[in-house]
């Protein structure tokens, strides 16, 4: 995915204090277009070198050659899939009146909140009956999941407290292990629900024994933390490795940067050498040096990057509170062969005034354009790859320069330690799913919006207004072709036609708003 920051990972370096202008107070949003709060950076960064980056020690000729260590791959230890914590989405966007349905790994959970326990609660989507998907049923008036094809009711734990159609004075049917629905561990952490994939009884209190990667930006009080979320039509690999690449973003998303910063010398002969390099890989992800930036990869779904602590100035000791930071977390699920969902968080210690004025939503926008801009590229791609085989991803791409370390970093682990691929346990046939129309694959409205609570009631709100203007117009054209004549003054009567006029225009534009920002964005790279 990406996010104006989303990109910005490498070739974005992240500023520390010494290096932030006051241009960080002037407005985020330069010309028309929306950026989000990365674009920041952006124009804090346009007196130094964008694309360049400081020089670590450069990378060994094995960090270039991943496939450079076959007698390794029978030796290495093996990334069990399945023992690891998912992320199911941030709370901010879970509704507690609702179920909601999500798909990791391919298995299909429903996620509800559990009043009775206070606290989320993560079961598998089909009720023991007959598999009826339980994220279309409610929450009932005793704070049990209800399933609507027959109304048997849940409790936190996945037991069934009500069959309707079992006789009162009957045997407890419901007490039936049979009747049970398969319940998950689940914990909530960086304001984001987790669970893990296996609903055996030995892993009840996985939570005591292994907990989910930590962020501990996105908890310090200091920081700003907006999160997005969007389900993405190509698979985790994929998305992975593209977060990694910061070399595409001024050829990919060089109509965006060049709207974010004008004075941004950055064009499509603009790509210059950046120096990456992975300091250490193992079964546990690995961290990369990227100048002005470290990152690091937590297996399965985290690239987390951050800027380091900076020496004060001539010695002096400066309070860590006192720096400017920025952390960028990526957070990439994978959901079934060729698709996966992100979600994004840009936690910072500065600008926090601008997180409370302007509308979340808002952010939304530009984020999902830049995903936008990459989107059809990259299910293409995703396609070839399966075409040659996952496993030859290191004969087919050639990737001879510095600027490929990390995505090279990632291939390298997923070869050596996850067999090269998601491990689907046979789920699926291999086979990705068919590229739909244009307008269905960069669809923004069930990939974002309604996964979203901020977009959702921004766009629901809009679409409101866009009827008023429309009733407006009517009813001002209407009163002047229904007065008669002379009971009207001249100026009265040219007033409501332009009010007339003016209504059904912007009514007008603000259709086209909402489609191209809440349902469908063509990006066109030869016109940008």
């Amino acid at each position: 995915m990406e996010a104006v920051n989303v990109f910005s990972v490498g070739k974005l370096h992240i500023p520390t204090a010494p290096e932030i202008p006051t241009s960080y107070r002037k407005s985020l949003f330069l010309s028309n277009h929306v950026n989000s709060s990365i674009s920041l950076l952006l124009r804090s960064s346009s007196k130094s070198k964008l694309f360049t980056a400081l020089s670590p020690p450069p990378l060994t000729e094995s960090s270039n050659q991943p496939e450079a260590e076959p007698e390794l791959e029978g030796q290495a230890e093996k990334f069990d899939w399945y023992s690891q914590w998912y992320p199911l989405m941030p709370i901010c966007d879970l509704d507690k009146r609702k179920p909601h349905g999500k798909r990791v790994l391919g298995i299909d959970v429903v996620v509800w909140w559990d009043r009775n326990e206070g606290a989320w609660q993560v079961h598998d989507d089909a009720c023991p009956h007959r598999l009826a998907p339980l994220s279309e049923g409610r929450i009932d008036q005793w704070g049990r999941l209800q399933c609507v094809y027959h109304g048997w009711c849940f409790n936190g734990k996945g037991e069934c407290k009500f069959i309707p159609q079992a006789p009162p004075d009957g045997p407890p049917i419901h007490t039936s292990k049979k009747a049970c629905v398969a319940s998950y561990p689940s914990t909530v952490q960086n304001d984001i629900l987790w669970f893990w994939p296996n609903s055996d009884p030995q892993y009840k209190d996985i939570i005591t024994r292994k907990r989910p990667p930590h962020m501990p930006e996105i908890d310090d009080p200091s920081f700003t933390k907006l999160m997005g979320n969007r389900d993405i039509p190509y698979g985790y690999d994929v998305l992975m490795e593209n977060l990694m690449d910061p070399a595409h973003v001024p050829y990919a998303h060089y109509g965006l940067m060049r709207t974010a910063e004008p004075k941004v010398k950055a064009d499509r002969e603009g790509g210059r050498p950046l120096e990456l390099s992975i300091e250490k890989l193992d079964i546990n992800g690995f961290t990369a040096d990227q100048g002005w930036s470290k990152g690091k990869f937590m297996p399965p779904c985290i690239f987390y990057v951050y800027s380091p602590d900076q020496p004060a100035p001539s010695g002096e000791t400066q309070k860590p509170s006192a720096q400017k930071k920025m952390s960028l977390v990526f957070i990439c699920v994978p959901v079934s062969p060729g698709k996966s969902r992100l979600i994004w968080c840009f936690p910072r210690n500065f600008g926090l005034w601008m997180d409370k004025i302007v509308p979340r939503w808002i952010f939304h926008v530009g984020q999902n354009l830049i995903l936008d801009s990459d989107l059809y590229l990259l299910h293409v791609e995703e396609h070839k790859i399966m075409d040659i085989g996952p496993n030859n991803w290191q004969k087919a791409c050639f990737v001879p320069t510095k600027s490929d370390a990390l995505v090279i970093g990632y291939r390298k682990w997923l070869k050596k330690y996850a067999g090269g691929q998601v491990d689907w346990r046979g789920k699926y046939s291999g086979a990705l799913p068919s590229t739909p129309p244009r307008e269905q694959l960069m669809d923004r409205y069930w990939s974002h919006v309604v996964n979203c609570k901020s977009c959702n009631s921004a766009y629901k709100s809009l679409n409101v207004a866009e009827v008023m203007l429309q009733i407006i117009s009517v009813v001002s054209i209407g009163i002047v072709a229904t007065m008669k004549q002379g009971t009207m003054s001249v100026a009265t009567r040219n007033s409501m036609v332009v009010l007339a006029v003016l209504s059904f225009a912007l009514s007008r534009w603000l259709a086209h708003f909402i489609y191209r920002n809440f349902r469908y964005h063509d990006y066109d790279h030869a016109f940008r």
